[in-house]
């Protein structure tokens, strides 16, 4: 079993004409401004000398040509216009090529974990990306995990291509049969088994300053409000479009949402920098970001794989750990999440009458 995994991490490189490098590190240090508003507590944060600090900003003003942050006695000190558009930057540089760096990292550890002599099987799942999900590839055990929408992990599934694939219903019973009609022709007549998870809360990711205004998705229709949607594919996607269609809200009058991102946290940044006034997705991308949240919908974000495949020590090793202590807590400390079963094979005949209608 390999004792050391491979992780994949974006990082700026700004070179000017002369090609000197600025230290990437001064992302941390925006950060902690941020966060703290003082130089002092922003260097601990980023794990840098005080002098450091100082010189990492000093530095950065010749490289742009002006100041990334503003010092000012009795107000501490803030970021500047270039420093917020700096940390939002690379904050959605983040957000947009993480879940794919991640899926990437997997492969080379599951492709290194084959090299070793007597090497465990490796478990492949194909899931939506998430804050829960994320969870499970630090359980014991070897998890391939890729991700996906729901529709290539379905398929994914149904070619032998993976052993688990993700899968999310809405706890309102009539969302839940919209979905699965949708999912229709990737679940019928597979012997499909669901192992039950978590369920999330979904709704609207705001400013302090947008929530006056806002109140539910009717007020998405308001002139000049923008909003950022997610991908057509995506599972979140599909649970928006059929609560608009439950609020007879026709999506070609909310402003700017043929502009997409492919993660919940993706979406969060882009409203955080102020590019977009409101998006839709997981409340704990919003508390990420300190923004606003209205929930609007609960959903169970599922295993599924074949009937077969309940008997895979692996994959009951997996179960297992899933109805832990240490992993529940975990999963009790992101926000809007909750375990819901955790670990537990069942029926979607058996999830529909009892998971769903009790939520």
């Amino acid at each position: 079993m390999l004792k050391t995994k491979l992780h994949i991490t974006p990082t700026w490189l700004f070179r000017n004409e002369e090609n000197d490098l600025l230290d990437p590190v001064i992302f941390a240090l925006l950060n902690g401004v941020h966060d703290t508003g003082k130089l002092t507590r922003a260097a601990q944060k980023a794990g840098i000398s005080y002098r450091h600090a100082w010189n990492l900003l000093t530095r950065g003003e010749l490289f742009f040509g002006m100041p990334m942050v503003t010092m000012r006695k009795g107000y501490g000190t803030r970021l500047s216009p270039l420093g917020e558009q700096l940390l939002w930057s690379e904050q959605r540089l983040r957000a947009r090529l993480e879940p794919q760096l991640d899926s990437m990292a997997s492969e080379l550890n599951h492709q290194l974990q084959q090299l070793l002599e007597g090497a465990h099987p490796v478990l492949r799942l194909h899931a939506s990306h998430g804050y829960a999900v994320a969870l499970l590839a630090e359980l014991p055990g070897e998890l391939d995990l890729r991700y996906c929408n729901p529709l290539e992990a379905l398929s994914a599934l149904n070619r032998g291509d993976c052993d688990l694939a993700s899968f999310h219903l809405p706890a309102s019973p009539p969302l839940a049969a919209r979905v699965m009609a949708a999912y229709h022709d990737q679940l019928a007549g597979q012997n499909l088994r669901v192992i039950r998870f978590v369920t999330r809360r979904q709704g609207l990711i705001l400013r302090a300053e947008t929530r006056q205004q806002v109140h539910g998705l009717a007020d998405l229709t308001r002139p000049g409000l923008r909003f950022i949607n997610r991908d057509e594919h995506s599972g979140t996607r599909v649970l928006f479009n059929l609560l608009l269609e439950a609020h007879h809200i026709d999506e070609a009058h909310l402003t700017n949402a043929a502009q997409e991102e492919f993660t919940h946290t993706a979406v969060a940044a882009y409203v955080a920098a102020g590019m977009a006034d409101v998006g839709f997705g997981v409340e704990a991308a919003a508390a990420q970001f300190g923004l606003e949240f209205i929930n609007l919908a609960t959903e169970h974000y599922l295993l599924v794989c074949h009937e077969s495949q309940l008997r895979q020590h692996n994959l009951c090793q997996l179960m297992e750990a899933m109805g832990s202590d240490s992993f529940l807590s975990a999963v009790d400390h992101l926000a809007g999440y909750t375990p819901d079963k955790c670990g537990t094979p069942c029926t979607f005949d058996e999830l529909l009458k009892d998971g769903i209608d009790q939520s």
